[in-house]
């Protein structure tokens, strides 16, 4: 069974940073791309970034590029999302998925998110 876990959200001042991870579980990590979106209250999931099985290529909506990085360790199962300069237009929650940019809204279990508020 699939399982991702999302941590390290919080409340950070505007110019702020962040580092989220995903500890992921019953599936063969390194062998999937891995995606993070954002949901903000009332509106649809959006896609962030995505990064390939074996980190080598990256993808960020041209929001957060400049500011925000993905990465991951194939060793311990885990992706991360460091989050710089954050903007209170970036305040949602963080999801992760097993999938790439173009299938992500095909994923089906989703955890339970890492709240990120930026606010002053």
């Amino acid at each position: 069974e699939v399982q991702l876990v999302e941590s390290g959200g919080g409340l950070v001042q505007p110019g702020g940073s962040l580092r989220l991870s995903c500890a992921a579980s019953g599936f063969t990590f390194f062998s999937f791309p891995m995606t993070w979106v954002r949901q903000v209250p009332g509106k649809g999931l959006e896609w962030v970034s995505t990064i390939s099985e074996g980190g080598g290529s990256t993808r960020y909506t041209d929001s957060v590029k400049g500011r925000f990085t993905i990465s991951r360790d194939n060793a311990k199962n885990t992706l991360y999302l460091q989050m710089n300069s954050l903007k209170p237009e970036d305040s949602a929650v963080y999801y992760c998925a097993n999938r790439g940019e173009t299938n992500w809204s095909d994923f089906a279990s989703w955890g339970q998110g890492t709240q990120v508020t930026v606010s002053s």
